[in-house]
């Protein structure tokens, strides 16, 4: 049944496994030397199993720290009183139009004269909010009448609103180019649009110019 191997082939496998055990006889606990081709299992090398990834992963996420927490603390009344003080500064600041509180949008001499281009007329998109807000109170009303005007009026409101946004971009172009050649005036017509739907007291910066007013 069984063949006797030969010679070479006995002696590659004693010189590849040299540690290797018999089926019946014990364990060979002898240490060997690193070269001598023996493969070790990973938990003998590192004496724990391999982790997996996702457990990896999560070892490495650092826990929020006692210190991390305290830094998150809440702050003083001082420093809260302190706090609001600089942002109502702020704003104040910003309602007069100094550049240094002016957010990203509002900055520049092409805006500055957009917000003036606008405040020194009477525009109908200025009465949006107003007629705005007598649409949505109408909507509430059981009638058959105001239902039956909401619609036409709301796209006149919108053609209102188009036509005045084409007369601004086209004035508001032409004065910064006279005013500021070589300004762009990109995004300029959506900002000068916005701000003549706003009512005006509500508007930011605030107007410094009145209608009438030569800019």
């Amino acid at each position: 049944m069984f063949r006797r191997r030969s010679a070479g082939a006995t002696d590659g496998t004693a010189q590849d496994s040299p540690g290797a055990q018999s089926p019946d006889g014990p364990a060979d606990t002898t240490p060997r030397p690193a070269g001598s081709g023996a493969s070790r299992p990973a938990e003998a090398a590192k004496g724990r199993p391999t982790p997996k990834r996702s457990v990896a992963e999560a070892k490495r996420r650092q826990p929020i720290t006692a210190g991390s927490r305290a830094q998150a603390a809440p702050r003083t009344k001082e420093e809260k009183a302190k706090a609001r003080g600089n942002r109502a500064t702020r704003y104040d600041a910003m309602k007069r139009g100094e550049q240094w509180a002016l957010n990203p949008r509002d900055r520049g001499q092409a805006r500055a004269l957009a917000r003036d281009f606008v405040d020194s007329k009477r525009r109908v998109s200025e009465y949006y909010m107003y007629v705005l807000v007598v649409l949505l109170l109408a909507v509430f009303v059981r009638s058959t009448a105001a239902q039956a005007i909401i619609s036409p009026l709301v796209l006149v409101l919108i053609l209102v609103i188009v036509v005045d946004a084409l007369l601004i971009r086209r004035n508001l172009n032409r004065l910064v180019a006279e005013r500021l050649p070589g300004e762009s005036t990109r995004g300029l017509t959506m900002y000068a649009t916005m701000r003549a739907l706003q009512i005006r007291r509500f508007r930011v910066p605030a107007p410094r110019v009145g209608p009438g007013d030569k800019i």
